[in-house]
């Protein structure tokens, strides 16, 4: 049964369904088609993806069965594997909004024309090398004009266009700027800002965080000690993003707090289920197999703490979930050893 996405007029909208597409999204996963599907409601848009069998099944039938079941497809948004034709509508001035995991952001960078605007989607640190979004694109194409569209957002909702509130930041306001035309309206409101640091390590941070609020939620430990969680995991969200240059009233918005609440309480949070069911007792392999799909979390934390470790931050949450991920510690040891800690000032 299939839902169509609904329609929101917007005074300001011109026709969207002809033309060259204003924006090329790479990656057809939930969240690439998310954003297409939102933008295409005002602009037409080029939406590609890897599989060419998944591309040519999305074009015919009007749905992403494999990622976003339930969404129709507007007009407007096109759907194609061909990765040339996609570079080269970047080449004739459309944004590129990059919507693969974060393994395939440094691959998906080197790809691009020279001198294009490019934003992602996705939050958290690479393996292995350890940089956030901003640090990869710096390393490997200081030519672009960069950032990262973030926010506490389910792509579900926005594809729906249920009412959702985002942040492009970047340190070229034109290229935040683009991102408000493209995407503010009705049901979508985007608020811009210069400060990518901020915004990734909160993208990243929150992930590990609703696993930890998972498990206790999961150990039936209350609301309190929900409250509790998030509200020093913002603390060490804050203690990060500080010493790795962040500005402090960032972690006050919607890519900190915002997106911190978001996924330690949304029921759509897959970070969150892996916390509730580490606390069922189940294997976490087991666990990412059932999901199905990709929760940043697992994969961000211990690159986290290895990242506070480097700049001298303390964040015991962050330990508490490695711990348990990696086997050493059971959800209930590990609440007993955040509790454990010497009392102290609260502050950051």
């Amino acid at each position: 049964m299939s839902i169509d996405t609904p329609h929101h007029p917007d005074p300001n909208a011109t026709g969207a369904a002809g033309g060259p597409p204003a924006l090329v999204v790479l990656g057809a996963g939930a969240w690439g088609t998310a954003m297409a599907v939102a933008a295409a409601r005002r602009h037409p848009v080029l939406l590609w993806a890897r599989d060419a069998g998944q591309a040519q099944q999305m074009q015919d039938e009007r749905r992403n069965a494999r990622y976003l079941d339930g969404v129709r497809l507007p007009d407007a948004l096109r759907v194609s594997a061909d990765l040339p034709a996609a570079l080269q509508a970047v080449r004739d001035g459309a944004l590129v909004l990059v919507g693969t995991p974060m393994a395939g952001l440094r691959q998906t960078l080197q790809q691009l024309p020279a001198g294009c605007g490019a934003l992602w989607l996705c939050k958290g640190f690479e393996q292995g090398s350890g940089q956030l979004g901003h640090e990869i694109a710096a390393a490997t194409r200081p030519d672009l004009s960069s950032g990262v569209l973030s926010g506490p957002s389910f792509a579900l909702e926005v594809a729906r266009g249920l009412p959702t509130a985002l942040v492009a930041a970047s340190g070229d306001p034109a290229l935040a700027a683009r991102a408000v035309d493209l995407f503010h309206g009705e049901a979508l409101r985007v608020y811009t800002s210069v400060d990518p640091v901020g915004v990734e390590v909160g993208g990243a941070v929150k992930n590990v965080m609703a696993i930890a609020t998972g498990i206790a939620d999961g150990l039936g430990l209350g609301l309190n000690a929900r409250a509790a969680l998030i509200t020093r995991g913002l603390a060490e969200m804050t203690r990060l993003g500080l010493a790795l240059g962040a500005r402090p009233d960032t972690f006050m918005g919607l890519s900190g707090l915002g997106d911190l609440v978001l996924t330690a309480t949304g029921d759509l949070s897959r970070n969150r289920k892996v916390g509730l069911l580490l606390a069922e007792g189940q294997d976490l392999a087991g666990i990412l197999q059932r999901l199905g799909h990709v929760a940043e979390g697992v994969y961000t934390a211990a690159t986290l703490q290895a990242r506070a470790q480097a700049a001298g931050v303390q964040m015991p949450i962050t330990d508490a979930v490695v711990e348990v991920l990696q086997g050493r510690l059971t959800p209930a040891q590990a609440l007993r050893l955040l509790m454990g800690r010497e009392a102290r000032a609260e502050g950051l």
